[in-house]
């Protein structure tokens, strides 16, 4: 597979689409169409693999494994620029690329070394170059290659993805190795930012080898990184008032009544105009009246399915999955309201036709098994399903958040510090989300930004936050992200 060169670095703004290894095939087929040699895209791809490992560690003895395929013929090429470069370079090909490809020609330009595939090279490098098995690995990483791979005790260095590691879902076929570096072309991989993957790509290095970016109509891709490129946050205007901005409407149980107020907190923080807590059990009225005293807190939940203002509710929060919970979701819905469902709701589905109505899911794992089964290796396919089934956003909560839309468009979220993971902040994210959603940006838009936001809260308060703090940091990453 073809790709791009000259070093866009991760988070360019301007190169947030993934593309699955099929869809780079394409991208890569269509260039050389238009007329850019396929031998020019690969020379771009092994000069920018040399080139990033030039910028990153200083010249040692360097052993570059390389496959029989494409993969392999950026690192042959990789191999020659280093050597250019003064750096004491060998190669050990797993394979020899076959006559009259693109691969070959490349290994035919290398005049240094070739040497085993064998552990006592391996033993004699301070640097790694794998270049083996690209993003579209076909089988699993076995036999000679993984165990070479698995006695490397020098730094890695990835070409594309390491080896063994899929690149549509991060999945590891067989054995794949933790690199300190890998350096892709074009655009990143969903594999790059979906674990177990991300965790092993070490640095990721996004390089411009000169594919042009019209390709990407004739894909027409459909996932993207997570970020401000996706969606605009709202901003009130000189004619704003309370109602403009929104009204959430969050219904609490008799016991947990402080994740409906969490709910409320993130809610309110994100910019909604007003924030309603129903609570028809009078104990748990009486513990939220004690709460913050800009949130209303009401026991009659009729009269606020019958007033239009409080147009998104946050059912889940703190609510036991019960019957009584699914016949409250199922009501705000005909009530035409837009939900968030979370918790307690997503737990009281008995399928996913009980979410079918709700305008955004934000299940953790354990909830998501529980109503539309294991994810399974690819997750972003599962959410898809998802939320194709029940016409809702859907939000697979983790390290590395899953936002899927019925029409099958995917945002992957890497941006959340992992001591994000603690009880309540959940919570504040079905907030979150609801303001936005009460602000009028779309399901997928409000699902996306809410779910940056959170992670740009977390990373903002650092090690030690626990949920009541998120709020408060809240404004402080909208001002971030909105230019404010």
């Amino acid at each position: 597979m073809r790709r791009e060169a000259r070093g866009a670095v991760l988070g360019s703004p301007a190169m947030e689409e993934l593309l699955t290894p099929a869809e780079m095939a394409r991208a890569d087929a269509a260039a050389i169409a238009a007329g850019i040699p396929g031998p020019a895209l690969m020379e771009g791809a092994g000069r920018a693999v040399a080139r990033a490992i030039a910028r990153r560690f200083r010249p040692t003895r360097t052993l570059v494994l390389a496959g029989p395929g494409n993969n392999g013929g950026d690192g042959w090429i990789a191999a020659r620029h280093l050597e250019a470069a003064g750096w004491p370079v060998a190669v050990a090909p797993l394979a020899m690329p076959r006559a009259g490809t693109d691969a070959a020609t490349a290994a035919a330009r290398w005049r240094g070394p070739v040497v085993p595939f064998a552990e006592a090279e391996l033993a004699r490098a301070g640097l790694v170059v794998d270049a083996l098995f690209g993003a579209g690995l076909s089988k699993p990483v076995e036999g000679c290659a993984a165990d070479l791979l698995a006695a490397a005790r020098a730094p890695v260095v990835a070409v594309d993805v390491p080896s063994g590691m899929d690149g549509a879902t991060g999945a590891v076929r067989g054995f794949a190795p933790a690199a300190v570096l890998t350096v892709t072309f074009f655009r990143r991989k969903p594999g790059h930012l979906l674990l177990p993957g991300r965790a092993l790509c070490g640095d990721v290095v996004l390089a411009d080898i000169g594919l042009p970016a019209g390709v990407l109509d004739r894909i027409a891709p459909r996932a993207w990184r997570n970020g401000p490129r996706l969606w605009r946050l709202p901003k009130p205007g000189a004619s704003s008032h309370k109602y403009t901005r929104g009204h959430v409407a969050i219904l609490a149980g008799p016991g947990m009544t402080g994740a409906a107020r969490l709910a409320a907190a993130g809610a309110r923080r994100t910019g909604a105009g007003l924030c309603t807590i129903l609570a028809p059990d009078p104990s748990a009225a009486a513990i939220l009246r004690a709460g913050a005293p800009g949130v209303i807190v009401s026991e009659d939940v009729s009269a606020a399915l019958s007033d239009p203002r409080l147009n998104v509710w946050v059912i889940g929060p703190g609510l036991p999955p019960s019957a009584e919970t699914r016949a409250a979701l199922r009501r705000a819905i005909a009530a035409t309201r837009q939900v968030v469902a979370d918790a307690g709701a997503l737990r009281a589905a008995a399928t996913p036709a009980d979410l079918a109505g709700c305008a955004i899911l934000t299940p953790h794992a354990g909830e998501f098994t529980a109503v539309f089964g294991p994810p399974g290796e690819d997750r972003l396919a599962a959410c898809r399903a998802a939320a194709a089934a029940t016409g809702a956003v859907v939000i697979l909560k983790g390290a590395d958040t899953i936002i899927a839309a019925p029409d099958g468009r995917v945002a992957i979220n890497d941006n959340a510090p992992p001591h994000l993971a603690t009880g309540g902040t959940g919570d504040v994210l079905a907030g979150i989300a609801a303001a936005l959603l009460a602000n009028g940006l779309p399901a997928f838009e409000a699902a996306s930004a809410a779910a940056y936001l959170h992670g740009a809260a977390a990373a903002r308060l650092g090690a030690g936050l626990v949920a009541e703090d998120l709020p408060d940091a809240i404004p402080n990453a909208i001002a971030t992200f909105s230019g404010d």
